[in-house]
């Protein structure tokens, strides 16, 4: 496992709970696509929906596969045992990742505008510069668009524990010691 993987999910991790306690449940992901739908208004109900599908498949998957006590909270230990094993996880994190992608193509253009990526992930809670820094990556054509495609794949790759060195850990650097 790479540590460049374990520092994405653990930045993940602290934006996916929503309401700071600490732990994930139910309510976060509520939350969080509620306001990752709100930071791209110009999106139609379908993606609005696929998007947030996305995210409860995401929860349904953690809580059947991690939440080993059955209390309906996500560790954060229990969070990285799951999404890091691709053999318990991928399904979920293939949903999450067409229905997130797919949101901001606004238009059915196969491609997400600079403004729908940067609002997906400020309702996230990314910050701005490596949202920015990861857009001028994934390489915006000149009407500064990128390729759906391409993003989908970025973020299974965010939750490869394999994978290191790509344009997905710009959004969480490596912490200074």
């Amino acid at each position: 496992m790479r540590d460049e993987a374990v520092n994405r999910v653990r930045l993940v991790f602290t934006l996916f709970d929503a309401d700071g306690n600490g732990v994930l449940e139910s309510d976060d992901f509520d939350l969080m696509s509620g306001r990752v739908a709100a930071a791209v208004p110009g999106a139609d109900e379908a993606r609005k929906q696929a998007m947030q599908d996305g995210f409860r498949s995401y929860w349904h998957t953690l809580a059947g596969e991690a939440d080993a006590d059955g209390d309906g909270r996500i560790t954060y230990d229990e969070y990285r045992a799951c999404v890091l094993s691709p053999e318990r996880f991928s399904g979920a994190i293939e949903e999450f990742a067409a229905g997130f992608a797919r949101l901001g193509d606004l238009d059915g253009s196969g491609t997400v505008a600079r403004p729908a990526f940067t609002g997906m992930l400020r309702g996230v809670g990314f910050e701005l510069p490596n949202i920015l820094a990861l857009f001028e990556a994934l390489g915006p054509d000149d009407a500064d668009r990128i390729d759906v495609a391409a993003w989908e794949a970025e973020i299974r790759n965010f939750y490869a524990p394999d994978q290191g060195g790509i344009p997905a850990d710009l959004l969480a650097p490596a912490p200074t010691t």
